[in-house]
Formats: structure tokens, sequence, C-alpha cells
């Protein structure tokens, strides 16, 4: 006599059991939002202390920085130490202006700008940016020149002179007003560019 013999079902015809189902935890969900908070903390911190985003709004700084630009601006180089010629500063104007402006640093505290035949004079010597264009003219007939840069303020113009509303318009801007050194221009990508530390 032949004894029995169990069959089994081959793997394709067996019935798939439904997966069980984790269950919902509330863990997981504290543990997203104490991410997100925290990312958002460290966004916070980083714009106010560090590093803060600006579009170029005018187009004052052309070629150098164009209308739409988007640069980062380091808020610690000037914890460590004083603007200097040729930096590019991003600040809140001395006038009434709902926009922060971009200008270059031409001269600070203490010494005397002069602007004579179209050109910029610090101290007596002629100060030459090769990026910037166009004739140096005063603006405002308040401003008279020479004109000696205040303690605690410094002096800024645009690259592009003649399309420019800077010191020669309102005079020089208080070293409290400035947001920041421009350390980077990131977008447009292709002109992406490191500016002098």
């Amino acid at each position: 006599m032949a004894t029995p013999q169990t069959v089994t079902q081959p793997d394709y015809e067996r019935s798939a059991e439904p997966p069980e189902e984790a269950p919902f935890s509330w863990r997981a969900v504290l543990e997203i939002v104490q991410a997100l908070a925290l990312a958002v903390v460290i966004s916070v911190v980083l714009n106010l202390f560090v590093v803060q985003v600006t579009e170029v709004r005018q187009r004052s700084m052309e070629t150098t920085l164009l209308q739409n630009d988007r640069v980062i601006v380091s808020k610690i180089d000037y914890r460590l130490g004083p603007p200097m010629r040729g930096d590019i500063i991003v600040f809140n104007p001395p006038i009434d202006s709902s926009i922060p402006y971009v200008k270059r640093v031409i001269a600070t505290a203490g010494q005397t700008i002069d602007l004579r035949d179209g050109r910029v004079y610090v101290d007596g010597q002629l100060v030459e940016i090769p990026q910037a264009h166009g004739l140096t003219q005063p603006q405002a007939p308040r401003i008279a020149y020479p004109f000696r840069v205040p303690a605690g303020e410094i002096f800024v113009l645009g690259d592009n002179r003649q399309a420019s509303s800077d010191s020669r318009t309102f005079g020089s801007v208080p070293i409290q007003n400035i947001i920041g050194k421009v350390v980077l221009r990131f977008w447009p990508a292709d002109r992406l560019t490191f500016f002098e530390w």
C-alpha cells in the first residue's frame, strides 16, 4: 500500500496575504516636526548673523552686477575688520528707501574725496576702479568737494557712475547701515563669481 504524500502548492499559486500595516506612530511625526523646526531656526540664525541672499534691484553696479542678479552677503566680515576701498557692500541708504542698495566703497572715515574732471581722487590720489565706467560728476549741491568722510562713515559709488544714486546724492553712509559684504554672485549660474574676501 502506498503511503499518502503531502502535495504543496507551488509559490505562484499560494494566495498572497496582505502585508501587515505599520501602526501609526506619533513619535515619527514628532521627529519630523522637530527636524523642520531645527531647520527653520538654523536658517533664521544664518540669515540674521552670518549670510544673507540679496537680489540686486538697481542698475547702478552694471556691469559688475546686473539687475536681478542674486548675491550672497557676508554679515561677519565687518565684525572682524573695517570696510576697505573696493569692497562691494549691501546697505540701507541714509534716505527713505524700501530696498537696500548695492555699491562699492570708495573712501573710509577720515579720507578726503574730490571729484574733478569726471574722475575720483581720494586724499589727492587718483582712484581708478577697473570695473567702473562713465564720468563721476557731483550730483547734489549740498555735498561740497573736497568732502571729508566723517568718523564712523564711508563714501560709496556705483560702478555705473552715470546711472547711480550714491554718496554723491545722499552723502556718506554710517557704518551701522551696512548689512554686509558681497562675496558671491550665484545667479544666474552662468555668471557665478566669487568676489575678494
